[in-house]
């Protein structure tokens, strides 16, 4: 098997400097997974499974399932640490072409898609504070591409393309920079959510919720029916209104495998890379379990199913602090989202350049700059990704606007879960095919624990098929459509090289 599309193109990540050590790779881990989710999705998970003890189980889901993908990967990673991470071991486990639509699904979405909704998350926080950053107060009007899309730039638009514009701009001036903020916006959301929960349990302590939460644990109530005559009152009913959670809690602690693009800047990868990713997910999955812990032990379960926008850490800490809890949750949502999106921005480059290495996309995406980065690569995710925040849809019947991000990332919630199982399968896959391939670290319970990954996912994915297939097929749909795509690079790549 070909390690590489381009046979005449260098080791990916020879050129790139390892300037990264186990506490960076780790506060990567950590700060690409923390966003804005933790303190939202609860509400609608809470809607979902009906009771407090089925939503603590769908978080604890979530952590056994994310460990158990990011100790699969951890082996892939010491195997073959160079940059490009996930698409890298796609292609070598299974092939170029998968490998690529990954990749592709990942510039057009995945990657892109998130560091627009974090960078707008983080607009809508900061009109808390500021109220001029406003989605509805605009600089230039919706102007109409059709009945259904605009393009249009509010004050709450530009505080987000100017973000990911700066935070571009630091990172294509050097890792040393990128690491420097990550660390210190990482190790500062860490602390402010760990005093948030603190404070719950020690000053916000709501005896009346406590026994309402905790005396009715597994008791349903409030719940909205995932299916019609489908309730999670029902051990069917349960099991899918489980699956369809997930996809609020994987979201939330999705991009842990961010740190496997930058593989090739990171110092001792076989030691490094597997010991990032189990102690960075292991410290986010143990917080926003505790987190929810705080959530139950302040509030009413009705105030968390119906909290305002979803936004249950807030309403937490106005019940602790009537006057400015709101204002607080605002600053500390700001510091998590700043550094999230400074963590995709670093590592997404990575990708695209190990893909133009391979002459799989577009070729100026190979070169690094003089502060030994993907520049380019930089500066065209940063683009695509300020077009994703300008690009809105229009509901004719409600003449509301909404985000074309939002719609894209939900149809390929599926679809990078599904590459997830692809690259866990990978494991068993490449110690069949190589089996003599040098190991530094051999992945932890194997067979068993990536099985359990993925027999976990395959089954969610088949919950989403069967009861979510609006968002799901669609997501599958635009995967596919990388395929033309692929052969379009791949026969540039082959008429580009020496006769």
């Amino acid at each position: 098997m070909s390690s590489t599309a381009n046979p005449q193109a260098a080791p990916v990540g020879e050129e790139a400097k390892r300037t990264l050590g186990c506490f960076d790779a780790t506060m990567l881990v950590a700060g690409s997974m923390i966003g804005s989710g933790i303190f939202i999705v609860s509400a609608e998970m809470a809607r979902q499974v009906g009771s407090p003890g089925w939503l603590l189980a769908a978080w604890l889901i979530t952590g056994l399932l994310t460990m158990a993908a990011a100790l699969s990967y951890a082996e892939l990673a010491a195997m073959m640490p160079r940059a490009g991470g996930q698409y890298v071991y796609l292609r070598e486990a299974w092939s170029p072409l998968l490998g690529f639509l990954y990749g592709w699904t990942l510039f057009l979405v995945i990657q892109t898609g998130l560091i627009a909704a974090v960078a707008v998350a983080f607009a809508r926080f900061l009109e808390i504070l500021w109220p001029w950053a406003a989605d509805h107060r605009y600089l230039i009007p919706p102007i109409h591409l059709s009945s259904r899309y605009a393009v249009s730039l509010s004050t709450g638009q530009a505080v987000a393309v100017l973000l990911i514009a700066l935070l571009t701009w630091t990172n294509i001036g050097g890792l040393k920079y990128g690491k420097l903020i990550q660390n210190l916006f990482t190790s500062a959301k860490l602390g402010a959510l760990l005093i948030v929960i603190v404070l719950g349990v020690l000053i916000g302590w709501n005896v009346d919720a406590v026994r309402d939460n905790f005396g009715n644990l597994w008791e349903p109530r409030g719940y909205t029916p995932t299916a019609p005559g489908l309730s999670p009152e029902t051990l069917f009913g349960l099991m899918v209104a489980l699956g369809v959670a997930q996809v609020g809690s994987l979201f939330s602690s999705d991009a842990w495998n961010n740190v496997t693009f930058t593989a090739g800047s990171v110092r001792d990868p076989q030691r490094n890379l597997p010991r990032a990713l189990a102690a960075g997910t292991l410290l986010v999955i143990g917080i926003y379990l505790c987190a929810n812990l705080a959530y139950l032990v302040v509030l009413p379960w009705e105030q968390i199913q119906t909290a305002p926008n979803d936004r249950v850490a807030a309403v937490m800490l106005d019940a602790m602090f009537p006057s400015f809890g709101a204002a607080v949750m605002a600053v500390a949502i700001l510091i998590s989202t700043f550094g999230c999106i400074n963590a995709l921005v670093m590592s997404g480059g990575w990708a695209y350049y190990a893909m133009a290495r391979d002459g799989l996309f577009f070729r100026r995406a190979e070169a690094l700059n003089r502060a030994q980065v993907p520049g380019v690569a930089l500066a065209m995710q940063g683009v695509w990704a300020s077009a994703l925040v300008l690009i809105r849809t229009h509901d004719p019947a409600t003449q509301a606007y909404g985000n074309l991000y939002n719609n894209l990332l939900d149809y390929t919630v599926s679809a990078a879960l599904l590459f997830y199982v692809l690259t866990v399968a990978g494991v068993f896959r490449l110690r069949w095919l190589r089996p003599d391939v040098p190991r530094p670290y051999r992945a932890f319970g194997y067979p068993i624990v990536p099985a359990f990954y993925i027999c976990g996912a395959v089954a969610i994915l088949g919950t989403l098929l069967a009861y979510r297939p609006a968002t799901t097929l669609p997501g599958f749909l635009m995967v596919l459509l990388g395929a033309p795509v692929y052969f379009v690079f791949r026969r540039k790549s082959t008429q580009a090289l020496p006769a």
